[in-house]
Protein backbone atom coordinates (compact mmCIF):
# COMPACT_ATOMS: atom_id res chain seq x y z
CA UNK A 1 0.00 0.00 0.00
CA UNK A 2 1.41 3.04 -1.38
CA UNK A 3 0.50 6.09 1.13
CA UNK A 4 -0.41 9.68 -0.47
CA UNK A 5 -2.09 12.66 0.14
CA UNK A 6 -3.69 14.85 -2.20
CA UNK A 7 -5.28 18.27 -1.92
CA UNK A 8 -5.78 21.40 -4.51
CA UNK A 9 -4.50 25.16 -4.26
CA UNK A 10 -7.04 27.84 -4.84
CA UNK A 11 -5.25 28.50 -8.11
CA UNK A 12 -6.39 24.75 -9.01
CA UNK A 13 -3.23 23.06 -9.06
CA UNK A 14 -3.60 19.53 -7.82
CA UNK A 15 -1.15 19.00 -5.10
CA UNK A 16 -0.16 15.01 -4.37
CA UNK A 17 2.60 14.03 -1.65
CA UNK A 18 4.12 10.43 -0.68
CA UNK A 19 6.39 10.79 2.22
CA UNK A 20 8.87 7.80 2.50
CA UNK A 21 11.32 9.12 5.32
CA UNK A 22 13.90 5.89 4.20
CA UNK A 23 14.79 7.45 1.12
CA UNK A 24 17.78 10.35 0.91
CA UNK A 25 16.25 11.85 -1.72
CA UNK A 26 13.13 13.45 -2.92
CA UNK A 27 11.37 13.27 -6.40
CA UNK A 28 9.26 16.54 -8.02
CA UNK A 29 7.17 16.11 -10.47
CA UNK A 30 5.15 18.36 -12.60
CA UNK A 31 2.48 17.16 -15.04
CA UNK A 32 0.88 19.43 -17.43
CA UNK A 33 -2.36 18.03 -19.09
CA UNK A 34 -1.14 18.85 -22.60
CA UNK A 35 0.30 16.66 -24.83
CA UNK A 36 0.36 16.63 -29.11
CA UNK A 37 -3.56 16.21 -28.93
CA UNK A 38 -3.51 19.74 -27.90
CA UNK A 39 -1.42 20.81 -30.96
CA UNK A 40 -3.02 23.38 -32.82
CA UNK A 41 -3.55 21.24 -36.91
CA UNK A 42 -0.98 23.94 -38.39
CA UNK A 43 1.54 23.60 -35.22
CA UNK A 44 1.72 20.15 -34.56
CA UNK A 45 4.82 19.22 -32.53
CA UNK A 46 4.05 22.33 -30.63
CA UNK A 47 3.69 20.46 -27.08
CA UNK A 48 7.11 18.79 -27.92
CA UNK A 49 8.65 22.08 -28.94
CA UNK A 50 7.67 23.47 -25.60
CA UNK A 51 9.74 20.08 -23.86
CA UNK A 52 12.58 22.44 -24.55
CA UNK A 53 11.49 25.83 -24.15
CA UNK A 54 10.51 24.88 -20.98
CA UNK A 55 14.34 24.39 -19.99
CA UNK A 56 15.36 27.30 -21.73
CA UNK A 57 14.89 30.00 -18.80
CA UNK A 58 12.27 31.57 -16.47
CA UNK A 59 11.57 35.14 -15.10
CA UNK A 60 14.54 34.44 -12.17
CA UNK A 61 16.26 31.16 -13.57
CA UNK A 62 18.39 31.54 -16.66
CA UNK A 63 19.49 28.05 -17.16
CA UNK A 64 17.72 25.42 -15.49
CA UNK A 65 19.89 22.68 -15.78
CA UNK A 66 22.94 24.52 -13.98
CA UNK A 67 20.64 25.54 -11.06
CA UNK A 68 19.35 22.29 -10.69
CA UNK A 69 23.04 20.72 -11.47
CA UNK A 70 24.78 22.90 -8.03
CA UNK A 71 21.78 21.68 -5.98
CA UNK A 72 23.08 17.74 -6.67
CA UNK A 73 19.72 17.11 -8.71
CA UNK A 74 18.65 15.50 -11.81
CA UNK A 75 16.25 15.80 -14.32
CA UNK A 76 14.31 14.87 -17.65
CA UNK A 77 10.89 15.25 -19.44
CA UNK A 78 8.80 13.12 -21.32
CA UNK A 79 5.79 14.80 -24.27
CA UNK A 80 3.41 11.92 -24.69
CA UNK A 81 -0.27 12.40 -27.00
CA UNK A 82 -2.00 13.41 -23.61
CA UNK A 83 0.36 14.90 -21.27
CA UNK A 84 3.83 16.55 -20.82
CA UNK A 85 5.93 15.43 -17.35
CA UNK A 86 8.85 16.94 -15.98
CA UNK A 87 10.60 15.50 -13.43
CA UNK A 88 13.64 16.15 -11.01
CA UNK A 89 15.72 13.91 -8.76
CA UNK A 90 17.69 15.57 -5.66
CA UNK A 91 18.77 15.37 -2.12
CA UNK A 92 16.31 15.49 0.40
CA UNK A 93 17.71 18.57 1.87
CA UNK A 94 17.42 20.39 -1.22
CA UNK A 95 14.17 20.19 -2.52
CA UNK A 96 13.00 23.46 -2.45
CA UNK A 97 15.45 24.09 -5.11
CA UNK A 98 13.40 21.83 -7.03
CA UNK A 99 10.19 24.12 -5.67
CA UNK A 100 11.93 27.02 -6.54
CA UNK A 101 12.85 26.02 -10.26
CA UNK A 102 9.67 24.45 -11.04
CA UNK A 103 7.52 27.29 -9.77
CA UNK A 104 9.33 30.16 -11.51
CA UNK A 105 8.89 28.33 -15.19
CA UNK A 106 5.31 27.70 -13.94
CA UNK A 107 4.90 31.37 -12.91
CA UNK A 108 6.99 33.10 -16.43
CA UNK A 109 9.31 31.61 -18.80
CA UNK A 110 11.57 34.20 -20.30
CA UNK A 111 10.37 34.30 -24.01
CA UNK A 112 12.66 35.87 -26.49
CA UNK A 113 13.10 35.40 -30.23
CA UNK A 114 16.24 33.86 -29.77
CA UNK A 115 15.51 31.33 -27.19
CA UNK A 116 12.65 30.41 -29.78
CA UNK A 117 14.64 29.97 -32.23
CA UNK A 118 17.51 27.76 -30.77
CA UNK A 119 14.99 25.20 -29.32
CA UNK A 120 13.49 25.38 -33.16
CA UNK A 121 16.75 24.13 -34.35
CA UNK A 122 17.37 21.67 -32.24
CA UNK A 123 13.38 20.03 -32.93
CA UNK A 124 14.00 20.25 -36.18
CA UNK A 125 17.43 18.53 -36.30
CA UNK A 126 15.74 15.87 -34.15
CA UNK A 127 12.56 15.53 -36.57
CA UNK A 128 15.12 14.84 -39.18
CA UNK A 129 17.68 12.40 -37.40
CA UNK A 130 14.53 10.26 -35.95
CA UNK A 131 12.10 11.07 -39.09
CA UNK A 132 13.88 11.29 -42.14
CA UNK A 133 17.55 10.08 -41.54
CA UNK A 134 16.68 6.75 -39.68
CA UNK A 135 14.88 3.53 -41.62
CA UNK A 136 11.09 3.48 -40.30
CA UNK A 137 11.67 6.92 -38.82
CA UNK A 138 8.54 7.81 -40.38
CA UNK A 139 6.48 5.17 -39.31
CA UNK A 140 4.25 6.77 -37.25
CA UNK A 141 3.58 10.03 -39.69
CA UNK A 142 1.55 7.19 -41.84
CA UNK A 143 0.37 4.56 -39.21
CA UNK A 144 -1.31 7.24 -36.73
CA UNK A 145 -3.37 8.43 -39.67
CA UNK A 146 -4.69 5.19 -40.79
CA UNK A 147 -5.68 4.25 -37.57
CA UNK A 148 -7.21 7.55 -36.53
CA UNK A 149 -9.51 9.67 -38.82
CA UNK A 150 -10.43 12.76 -36.78
CA UNK A 151 -8.78 13.28 -33.51
CA UNK A 152 -5.69 14.67 -32.95
CA UNK A 153 -3.93 11.36 -31.93
CA UNK A 154 -3.81 11.23 -36.01
CA UNK A 155 -0.30 13.16 -35.72
CA UNK A 156 2.72 11.81 -33.98
CA UNK A 157 4.04 13.22 -30.83
CA UNK A 158 7.01 15.17 -32.48
CA UNK A 159 4.65 16.54 -35.07
CA UNK A 160 3.80 15.45 -38.67
CA UNK A 161 5.27 18.91 -40.57
CA UNK A 162 8.56 20.14 -39.86
CA UNK A 163 7.48 23.62 -41.39
CA UNK A 164 5.10 23.55 -38.29
CA UNK A 165 7.61 23.93 -36.23
CA UNK A 166 10.02 26.06 -38.39
CA UNK A 167 7.25 28.67 -39.08
CA UNK A 168 6.16 28.89 -35.21
CA UNK A 169 6.05 32.50 -33.94
CA UNK A 170 6.76 33.96 -30.60
CA UNK A 171 3.37 35.19 -30.31
CA UNK A 172 1.98 31.33 -31.02
CA UNK A 173 4.59 30.10 -28.54
CA UNK A 174 3.08 32.55 -25.72
CA UNK A 175 -0.04 31.91 -26.10
CA UNK A 176 0.74 28.07 -25.57
CA UNK A 177 2.13 28.67 -22.79
CA UNK A 178 -0.45 30.88 -21.35
CA UNK A 179 -3.38 28.63 -22.24
CA UNK A 180 -1.75 25.25 -20.85
CA UNK A 181 1.36 25.97 -18.65
CA UNK A 182 -1.02 27.47 -16.09
CA UNK A 183 -1.66 25.46 -12.15
CA UNK A 184 -5.14 24.77 -12.74
CA UNK A 185 -3.81 22.54 -15.75
CA UNK A 186 -1.23 20.90 -13.52
CA UNK A 187 -0.61 18.15 -11.15
CA UNK A 188 2.77 18.51 -8.81
CA UNK A 189 3.64 15.77 -7.06
CA UNK A 190 6.64 15.14 -3.97
CA UNK A 191 7.62 11.71 -2.97
CA UNK A 192 10.61 10.61 -0.86
CA UNK A 193 11.84 12.28 2.32
CA UNK A 194 10.91 15.66 3.23
CA UNK A 195 9.56 17.39 6.26
CA UNK A 196 5.88 16.73 6.31
CA UNK A 197 4.87 19.35 9.10
CA UNK A 198 6.18 22.08 6.58
CA UNK A 199 6.00 20.58 3.44
CA UNK A 200 2.35 22.06 2.41
CA UNK A 201 3.58 25.88 3.66
CA UNK A 202 6.69 25.53 1.13
CA UNK A 203 4.23 24.66 -1.16
CA UNK A 204 2.13 27.57 -0.86
CA UNK A 205 5.08 29.77 -0.48
CA UNK A 206 6.01 29.00 -4.25
CA UNK A 207 3.19 28.06 -6.27
CA UNK A 208 0.27 30.00 -4.41
CA UNK A 209 0.00 33.38 -6.34
CA UNK A 210 0.73 31.75 -9.24
CA UNK A 211 -2.44 32.90 -11.37
CA UNK A 212 -4.61 30.27 -13.01
CA UNK A 213 -6.16 30.44 -16.60
CA UNK A 214 -7.12 33.54 -18.46
CA UNK A 215 -10.54 32.99 -19.22
CA UNK A 216 -9.70 34.77 -22.62
CA UNK A 217 -7.91 31.70 -23.66
CA UNK A 218 -10.11 28.79 -23.78
CA UNK A 219 -8.78 25.44 -23.80
CA UNK A 220 -10.22 23.68 -27.09
CA UNK A 221 -12.60 21.17 -26.60
CA UNK A 222 -11.39 17.38 -28.24
CA UNK A 223 -14.10 15.52 -29.62
CA UNK A 224 -13.62 11.56 -29.53
CA UNK A 225 -12.65 9.51 -32.18
CA UNK A 226 -15.53 8.39 -34.11
CA UNK A 227 -15.87 4.39 -33.98
CA UNK A 228 -13.84 2.45 -36.24
CA UNK A 229 -16.27 -0.22 -38.56
CA UNK A 230 -13.74 -1.61 -41.31
CA UNK A 231 -10.89 -2.93 -42.23
CA UNK A 232 -8.32 -0.21 -42.81
CA UNK A 233 -4.73 -1.18 -45.01
CA UNK A 234 -1.79 1.22 -46.12
CA UNK A 235 1.37 -0.10 -47.72
CA UNK A 236 4.39 2.01 -47.80
CA UNK A 237 7.45 1.47 -49.86
CA UNK A 238 10.86 3.05 -48.20
CA UNK A 239 14.49 2.46 -47.53
CA UNK A 240 14.13 0.39 -45.26
CA UNK A 241 16.08 -3.03 -44.48
CA UNK A 242 13.34 -5.58 -44.60
CA UNK A 243 9.69 -5.63 -44.45
CA UNK A 244 7.68 -4.91 -41.47
CA UNK A 245 4.17 -5.85 -40.87
CA UNK A 246 2.57 -3.32 -38.44
CA UNK A 247 -1.13 -3.69 -37.29
CA UNK A 248 -3.28 -2.37 -34.67
CA UNK A 249 -6.61 -2.97 -33.23
CA UNK A 250 -8.79 -0.45 -32.17
CA UNK A 251 -9.36 -1.26 -28.01
CA UNK A 252 -10.95 1.20 -25.30
CA UNK A 253 -10.02 4.11 -23.04
CA UNK A 254 -7.45 4.23 -20.68
CA UNK A 255 -10.35 4.00 -18.10
CA UNK A 256 -12.89 1.77 -19.61
CA UNK A 257 -13.26 -2.04 -17.36
CA UNK A 258 -11.85 -3.83 -20.22
CA UNK A 259 -8.35 -1.97 -20.23
CA UNK A 260 -6.77 -4.41 -18.17
CA UNK A 261 -7.82 -7.62 -20.21
CA UNK A 262 -6.84 -5.58 -23.39
CA UNK A 263 -3.43 -5.32 -21.78
CA UNK A 264 -2.99 -8.64 -20.39
CA UNK A 265 -3.83 -9.63 -24.37
CA UNK A 266 -1.65 -7.97 -25.58
CA UNK A 267 1.49 -9.28 -23.41
CA UNK A 268 -0.58 -12.79 -24.09
CA UNK A 269 -0.46 -12.16 -27.67
CA UNK A 270 2.92 -11.36 -28.25
CA UNK A 271 5.06 -9.95 -24.85
CA UNK A 272 7.99 -12.40 -24.88
CA UNK A 273 9.02 -15.50 -25.74
CA UNK A 274 6.53 -17.57 -24.38
CA UNK A 275 3.62 -14.99 -26.30
CA UNK A 276 1.81 -17.03 -29.04
CA UNK A 277 2.79 -14.95 -31.81
CA UNK A 278 6.72 -15.54 -30.74
CA UNK A 279 6.23 -19.12 -30.41
CA UNK A 280 4.22 -19.39 -33.78
CA UNK A 281 5.83 -17.43 -35.96
CA UNK A 282 9.29 -17.60 -34.62
CA UNK A 283 10.57 -20.10 -32.12
CA UNK A 284 8.06 -22.53 -34.14
CA UNK A 285 8.15 -22.03 -37.91
CA UNK A 286 11.12 -19.29 -38.27
CA UNK A 287 8.95 -17.09 -40.32
CA UNK A 288 9.69 -14.35 -38.57
CA UNK A 289 13.07 -12.50 -37.20
CA UNK A 290 11.19 -10.79 -34.64
CA UNK A 291 7.61 -10.25 -33.31
CA UNK A 292 6.00 -8.23 -30.71
CA UNK A 293 2.90 -6.76 -29.11
CA UNK A 294 2.25 -3.98 -26.82
CA UNK A 295 -0.73 -1.79 -25.33
CA UNK A 296 -1.06 1.85 -27.18
CA UNK A 297 -2.38 3.22 -24.03
CA UNK A 298 -3.64 6.82 -25.23
CA UNK A 299 -6.44 8.06 -23.01
CA UNK A 300 -8.91 8.42 -25.66
CA UNK A 301 -9.48 5.16 -28.29
CA UNK A 302 -6.25 2.92 -27.04
CA UNK A 303 -5.28 -0.03 -28.88
CA UNK A 304 -3.31 -3.11 -29.50
CA UNK A 305 -0.25 -2.68 -31.52
CA UNK A 306 1.84 -5.85 -33.11
CA UNK A 307 5.48 -5.40 -34.87
CA UNK A 308 6.28 -8.12 -37.04
CA UNK A 309 9.59 -8.36 -39.26
CA UNK A 310 9.83 -12.26 -41.32
CA UNK A 311 13.20 -13.57 -41.66
CA UNK A 312 15.31 -12.55 -44.62
CA UNK A 313 14.79 -15.28 -47.84
CA UNK A 314 11.41 -16.23 -46.39
CA UNK A 315 8.46 -15.74 -48.96
CA UNK A 316 6.79 -12.75 -47.41
CA UNK A 317 3.06 -13.64 -48.41
CA UNK A 318 3.46 -16.78 -46.95
CA UNK A 319 4.81 -15.17 -43.25
CA UNK A 320 1.80 -12.42 -43.53
CA UNK A 321 -0.52 -15.00 -44.06
CA UNK A 322 0.58 -16.98 -41.32
CA UNK A 323 0.50 -13.99 -39.22
CA UNK A 324 -3.08 -13.81 -39.41
CA UNK A 325 -3.59 -17.06 -38.98
CA UNK A 326 -1.57 -17.01 -35.40
CA UNK A 327 -3.94 -14.36 -34.72
CA UNK A 328 -7.03 -16.09 -35.66
CA UNK A 329 -5.91 -18.78 -33.20
CA UNK A 330 -5.95 -16.12 -30.20
CA UNK A 331 -9.47 -15.90 -31.32
CA UNK A 332 -11.08 -18.66 -32.06
CA UNK A 333 -9.19 -21.22 -29.88
CA UNK A 334 -8.30 -18.29 -26.84
CA UNK A 335 -5.76 -18.82 -23.61
CA UNK A 336 -5.65 -21.35 -20.84
CA UNK A 337 -5.96 -20.96 -17.30
CA UNK A 338 -1.83 -22.17 -17.01
CA UNK A 339 -1.19 -18.99 -19.40
CA UNK A 340 -2.96 -16.48 -17.58
CA UNK A 341 -1.36 -17.21 -14.76
CA UNK A 342 1.93 -16.68 -15.92
CA UNK A 343 1.02 -13.48 -17.61
CA UNK A 344 -0.52 -11.81 -14.72
CA UNK A 345 2.46 -12.91 -12.21
CA UNK A 346 4.82 -11.37 -14.61
CA UNK A 347 2.37 -8.63 -14.61
CA UNK A 348 2.33 -8.43 -10.81
CA UNK A 349 6.01 -8.44 -10.81
CA UNK A 350 6.10 -5.06 -12.84
CA UNK A 351 4.09 -3.78 -10.53
CA UNK A 352 5.88 -4.16 -7.92
CA UNK A 353 9.29 -3.31 -9.60
CA UNK A 354 8.07 0.00 -10.27
CA UNK A 355 6.70 0.35 -6.81
CA UNK A 356 10.45 -0.26 -5.43
CA UNK A 357 11.69 3.48 -7.19
CA UNK A 358 10.80 6.65 -5.86
CA UNK A 359 10.91 8.16 -9.10
CA UNK A 360 8.52 4.88 -10.45
CA UNK A 361 5.96 6.36 -7.77
CA UNK A 362 5.44 9.80 -8.58
CA UNK A 363 5.22 8.73 -12.44
CA UNK A 364 2.57 6.26 -11.28
CA UNK A 365 0.92 8.67 -8.81
CA UNK A 366 0.67 11.85 -11.50
CA UNK A 367 -0.54 9.63 -14.33
CA UNK A 368 -3.31 8.53 -12.06
CA UNK A 369 -4.11 12.20 -10.36
CA UNK A 370 -4.50 12.51 -14.43
CA UNK A 371 -7.09 9.85 -15.07
CA UNK A 372 -8.98 11.40 -12.00
CA UNK A 373 -8.22 8.72 -9.51
CA UNK A 374 -4.45 8.80 -7.48
CA UNK A 375 -6.24 5.60 -5.38
CA UNK A 376 -5.78 3.51 -8.47
CA UNK A 377 -1.59 3.45 -7.15
CA UNK A 378 -3.17 0.44 -4.88
CA UNK A 379 -6.21 -0.92 -6.80
CA UNK A 380 -5.39 -1.65 -10.59
CA UNK A 381 -3.55 -4.54 -9.91
CA UNK A 382 -6.71 -6.12 -8.10
CA UNK A 383 -8.50 -5.77 -11.74
CA UNK A 384 -5.33 -7.95 -13.44
CA UNK A 385 -5.47 -10.84 -10.71
CA UNK A 386 -9.27 -10.90 -10.85
CA UNK A 387 -9.23 -11.33 -15.02
CA UNK A 388 -10.30 -15.00 -15.73
CA UNK A 389 -9.93 -17.38 -19.20
CA UNK A 390 -13.28 -16.40 -19.98
CA UNK A 391 -12.76 -13.20 -19.56
CA UNK A 392 -9.63 -12.95 -21.94
CA UNK A 393 -11.22 -15.18 -24.67
CA UNK A 394 -14.30 -12.95 -24.69
CA UNK A 395 -11.90 -9.87 -24.84
CA UNK A 396 -9.55 -11.00 -27.68
CA UNK A 397 -12.98 -12.28 -29.67
CA UNK A 398 -14.01 -8.47 -29.83
CA UNK A 399 -10.67 -6.74 -29.96
CA UNK A 400 -9.19 -8.37 -32.50
CA UNK A 401 -11.70 -9.13 -35.25
CA UNK A 402 -11.02 -7.97 -38.23
CA UNK A 403 -13.81 -4.68 -38.46
CA UNK A 404 -11.22 -2.90 -35.73
CA UNK A 405 -7.86 -4.01 -37.37
CA UNK A 406 -5.47 -1.55 -38.98
CA UNK A 407 -2.66 -2.95 -41.30
CA UNK A 408 0.65 -1.15 -41.83
CA UNK A 409 2.84 -3.19 -44.82
CA UNK A 410 6.04 -0.72 -44.72
CA UNK A 411 8.27 -2.58 -47.85
CA UNK A 412 11.68 -1.97 -49.11
CA UNK A 413 11.58 -0.02 -52.44
CA UNK A 414 12.46 -2.08 -54.84
CA UNK A 415 15.55 -1.54 -57.01
CA UNK A 416 15.48 0.87 -59.56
Amino acid sequence: MIDFESYTLPNGLTVLLHHDEQRTVATVNVLYKVGSRNDPPHRTGFAHLFEHLMFAGSENVPNFDDALQLAGGENNAVTSSDYTLYYETLPAENLETALWLESDRMRKLRFSKRSLENEKRVVIEEFRETCLEQPYGDLYHHFNGLIYREHPYRWPVIGQDIDHIREATLEEVKEFYYRYYRPDNAILCIAGNFDPTTIRKSIADYFADIPPSDTQLPRPVILPEPPQEDFRHLRVEGEVPSPVIYLHFRTVDRLHEDFPATDTLSFLLGGGRSSLLYRRLVRDTELFAEVSAGINDNLDSGGIIVEARPSEDVDYTTARAALYAAIDEMIEVGISQEELDKVVHRLEQRNHYREANISNRANELVFFALLGDPALINTEMDKYLSLTVEQINAVARRYLRQQVRAELEYLSAPLA
